[in-house]
This record gives structure tokens, sequence and C-alpha cells, in this order.
């Protein structure tokens, strides 16, 4: 691949929604960085399946709630590809529980990795991304929902939306822009675990396609935003829920 081939960087790569962006974004042209925390096994197996689709994949262990791991990452990055160009922010935790009863060690973690990880990957994607790069962070649409055992996880990725708008603005004159996917429930290991059958089926049919998104549905609004068409995108958070209010 030529050096002007753009580099786009997944937080969260190895499964799920940002595994299906990073092989999405390899088969629109771009290098891929394939980020894992703690499955390196996965993120290997994405990377193969970049190579399969003909791009060219770096895999980087980064814990993105610690500054000097994300730092680390986007050296390697940059070492590795000589630039940057889109970074989406797809690493995140979900975990329910009724506030009264939300342990305070596992609000710390959600706080972490959704909202301090978001914005260490912000932060450092502000100060190298190059002109006309893109910023895409994933939020949720269950923000707009209220539903009870989600107020931490609604609170960290309200955050995440707070944090895009106004990096938008900051960014004033350098052509980079900064959006959020808001996501609805998607049939990923991280939406179903614990959760029986009949709250699946009764979450899929909150929306009137009556079904629960799939990662399928989500990377082609990740690579409009990526791309030359979505240039005039800015600063908004885009609910791809299949219509659920």
């Amino acid at each position: 691949m030529s050096n002007d081939t753009k580099v786009a960087l997944i937080t969260g790569s190895s499964r799920g929604i940002g595994a299906e962006i990073a092989l999405r974004l390899a088969c629109e042209g771009f290098r891929v960085v394939i980020n894992y925390a703690g499955n390196a096994k996965d993120a290997e197996a994405v990377a193969e399946k970049v190579k399969a689709a003909g791009s060219e994949a770096l895999v980087v262990r980064a814990d993105i709630a610690n500054p000097a791991d994300v730092i680390a990452m986007f050296d390697a990055t940059q070492a590795a590809f000589g630039r940057i160009d889109v970074v989406v922010n797809s690493a995140g935790v979900l975990n329910q529980a009724p506030i009264t009863e939300f342990a305070d060690e596992v609000f710390d973690k959600t706080m972490a990795i959704n909202v301090k990880g978001a914005f260490n990957v912000c932060r450092e994607a502000a100060r190298r991304l190059t002109t006309g790069g893109r910023i895409i962070n994933l939020s949720t649409s269950i923000i707009g929902m209220r539903m009870p055992t989600y107020a931490i996880y609604i609170a960290s990725k309200a955050a995440v939306e707070g944090i895009t708008q106004v990096l938008a603005q900051e960014l004033r004159g350098r052509g980079i822009t900064v959006n959020a996917v808001a996501p609805g429930p998607v049939a990923t290991e991280l939406f179903l675990e614990g959760k029986s059958p009949e709250l699946i089926d009764r979450m899929a049919k909150l929306n009137p396609l009556e079904r629960l998104g799939q990662t399928e549905d989500i990377a082609p609004v990740v690579s409009f935003l990526a791309g030359p068409d979505g240039g005039w995108i800015n600063g908004q958070t885009i609910r791809a829920n299949g219509g659920m209010c």
C-alpha cells in the first residue's frame, strides 16, 4: 500500500462492533490498527481477516484508561504507518445494577474505561490527526430511554456525547470532524451477557423493525462518517437504532 493510504485506529476492536468497524474500514481501503486490552487471540484473528481483505493491520495492546498506554498506542501507529487519519473510540464496558446496589469499584471501572478512556483517546487524537481527519466516538441510544439498572452506563455515555460536541468546536480550523454513533441494542457479547431470552426478545421489539441491531448495521454508519461523504457532519450524535425512541 502507498504511504498515502489512510490509517484508522479503532479501540476495542478485537470483537463486537469494534471488530466489524475494523473490517469495514479495511474493505474501504484503510490500513487499520486493532486495539485490545486483554484478548490477543481475538485481536490477531481480526487482523488476519483484515489482511485477507487486502489491507494492512497492526495489533496494539493498550488499556485506554491509562494515558501512557494510549500515548504508546498512537506512537506505535505513527511508527508503523506514518500517519493517523481516523480514530474510532469503540472500547467500552456495560455494567448494570440499580443505583442503590451499584458497587463503588464497578462505578470506578465503568468511568475509567467509558469516560476517562474515551477522553484519553480523544485528547491524543486531537493532538495527532492529519488535517481533515475524523474522530468517531461510540455512545448509546439507551441514553434516551431512562431504563432501570442502566444509570451509570448512561451517565458514562452522556459524558462521551458531551466531549464529542465540545471537541468538534475546539478543533476549528483543522478540518477535523468529531461525531458520535449511538447504537440501540446490538447482538454482541457485551449486550447479550447475563440477559434472559425473554428480556432479549422484549428489547428487540423496542424499535419498529422489531429486531436487535447487528454489528453490520453499525459499521456502515461509522464508515460514512469516516469517508468523504460524511465530511459535512460534525459535532453530532447519530442514533443508529432502527427507530427506537
